[in-house]
Formats: structure tokens, C-alpha cells, sequence
């Protein structure tokens, strides 16, 4: 009776065990779900133009849908902070641009990118001005403009991204560098809504990226006046730097993929690795080229380093512009 026992004891132990080890091997297992990622600004925008194909990329590696939701607002910080309280089980992350580090010192949100798990860079988004070609003063270069705007202060308006936004630090960085006083009207959300007040003739101009100018260019809606960049845009030579015109202004925005603070290393390492992949990957790469974006993959550690120097010169343009919180 008492081997018996000890037998079934013994059998109960290694059904015990067995079951034991396929949950800790289930909870080693991701993903095991389709994988939501948050995007902080508009269908149609620049941020969801050049992310949509990286998400698709990064889901192809993984073996699971990504779905894409769009959740524009206050700068985005609406999207950070659903990202920064999802369940760290890497199902839901997200997008994020320089307004992760704004948000915090304008006050807007309590959260910049120290508060998630930093996944990766994979291109940084550098903005152009376009001009109303449907307004009763269609300019035709960036020289024109800022001799107009110095001579008419205030008169010159200007589409851009919500106040704190990386488009409207751009705008910004123009006004100041160039010292000329525009009428600077935000949107709600970033590129889409800039381009359609500029192409309808409702602004002169918009601060804005390639991705979601371009079509309106080709159609003739907008003229392309400048870059905020160190070189021209291919296919477009005939388009002025700033610093070809005698300004030194500049702006890039880093763009990355982020998700909830304190997510498991066996996550992480997955998803850090399928970000390095799809940001490589030739032909996504050839496509942020077309439109103007450099491909920029930089891992954890070194992003980290970049949005520390980033947050340096964002620091400087809120303060002139007055809205800095920070102390």
C-alpha cells in the first residue's frame, strides 16, 4: 500500500512539473497575440505615412498582426500615455517623435522617454516649407518670403503642427532664425491637417514633411521653398537649405518605437531585434529616402544619447518662445 502511495505521489510530481514547465515555457513564448502599436498622430500624416510600412515589416518578422491605431492630441501625449499604462507584455507599443521630449517641458504631459522602454530610432524626419500656390500672394521662393514677412510683420501665415509639436519647433526655429514675425496658426495634429489648409489656399504656407506634401507638390496645389535640412532632396535639387539662402536654421526629428516602462528583458530583446531588422531592411529604407527621411536605426543605449542631446535644443527654443515649464 505504501509503494502505491509512493508511485502515485511520484506520477503526481512529474504530471505536477511537466505542467509547471510548459506554463514557465508559455510565459518565455512572445508575442502570442496580434500586437497593437500606437500612433500619436493623423491618418495621412507624415508620422503615419513612413510608420505604417515599418509596423508591417517589424509584424512580418514576429510572425503576428500589428495593428495600427491612430490616437492624435495634445501633442500626442495622448497615444504616450496609453502606451506608458499598457501591461508591459510587449502587445501594445508605440511611435513617438520629439514631442516625447516637449511634452514634459511644456508641461503638457507628465511623461518623456525616460518613463518607457526605448525600443529603437528607425528614421529621422526632417521638415520642409511649402507655399500656397491658391492664395493672392503665391510666393515663389523662400527669399521672397522672408523680405516680404520682415517688411510685412505678421501678414504671412503659416500651417503647422499643434503648439509643442516637432513641425511647429521648426516653424519656430524659422521665426527666430530668419527675424521675421509670421502668423503662426497650429493645427490639432501634425502634417495632414497643415497640408490641407496650405493646398486649399486657407494659409501661405506649411511647415511640414515630404511624405505628406509630396502628392500636393506633384499636383501643383503647393510650391516647395526650402529644407530645413544640411542637404537638398533628390529629384528636387532646385529647392534651397536654408543655409544656401544664408540662414543657419535646421531642425530633425527623431522618430521611434517605445513601449510601457519595465517590459521583460525576453520581450524587449525580441522586439529590439525586430526593430534593428525592418529599420535595415533596403527597401523600407529606399522608401524614407524617397520622401525625404533619413533611415536612422540607432539601438536603446545610443537613442537614449540622442534624445539627451535633442532635448538641449528643445530646451533653448521653449524657453525663447516662453513656454518652457521646466524649471
Amino acid at each position: 500500500m505504501k509503494r502505491w502511495g509512493i508511485v502515485t505521489l511520484a506520477v503526481f510530481l512529474m504530471l505536477y512539473l511537466s505542467g509547471l514547465g510548459r506554463q514557465v515555457q508559455g510565459a518565455e513564448e512572445y508575442p502570442v497575440k496580434p500586437i497593437v502599436f500606437i500612433l500619436g498622430v493623423e491618418a495621412g500624416s507624415d508620422g503615419d505615412v513612413l510608420s505604417r510600412p515599418f509596423a508591417h515589416r517589424v509584424s512580418t518578422l514576429l510572425g503576428q498582426p500589428i495593428v495600427v491605431v491612430n490616437k492624435p492630441g495634445a501633442g500626442s501625449s495622448l497615444a504616450y500615455r496609453e502606451v506608458q499604462s499598457a501591461k508591459p507584455d510587449g502587445h501594445t507599443i508605440g511611435w513617438a517623435s520629439a514631442t516625447i521630449i516637449i511634452n514634459k517641458l511644456q508641461g503638457v504631459s507628465p511623461y518623456d522617454y525616460h518613463d518607457f522602454t526605448i525600443l529603437g530610432t528607425y528614421y529621422t524626419a526632417i521638415p520642409i516649407i511649402v507655399a500656397s500656390t491658391k492664395t493672392k500672394r503665391p510666393f515663389k521662393t523662400i527669399e521672397e518670403v522672408i523680405s516680404f514677412a520682415k517688411a510685412h510683420p505678421g501678414d504671412v501665415s503659416i500651417a503647422t503642427s499643434g503648439v509643442g509639436m516637432s513641425w511647429w519647433v521648426a516653424t519656430m526655429a524659422f521665426q527666430e532664425g530668419t527675424g521675421a514675425q509670421f502668423n503662426i496658426i497650429p493645427q490639432l495634429g501634425a502634417g495632414a491637417f497643415a497640408i490641407a489648409q496650405v493646398a486649399g489656399g486657407h494659409t501661405d504656407l506649411a511647415v511640414l514633411g515630404l511624405a505628406a506634401a509630396k502628392p500636393h507638390i506633384d499636383a501643383g496645389n503647393v510650391r516647395f521653398l526650402a529644407v530645413f535640412g544640411s542637404k537638398r532632396v533628390s529629384g528636387y535639387d532646385h529647392v534651397p537649405c536654408f543655409k544656401d539662402v544664408g540662414y543657419d536654421i535646421s531642425w530633425e526629428s527623431p522618430n521611434l518605437t517605445m513601449g510601457p516602462p519595465k517590459m521583460p528583458k525576453h520581450v524587449t530583446d525580441v522586439l529590439v531585434k525586430a526593430v534593428e531588422k525592418a529599420a535595415n531592411e533596403p527597401e523600407y529604407k529606399k522608401f524614407l529616402m524617397e520622401r525625404y527621411t533619413i533611415p536612422n536605426y540607432l539601438p536603446p543605449d545610443k537613442a537614449l544619447s540622442f534624445l539627451d542631446g535633442q532635448r538641449i535644443v528643445v530646451r533653448r527654443i521653449m524657453e525663447k518662445a516662453g513656454i518652457l515649464k521646466e524649471k
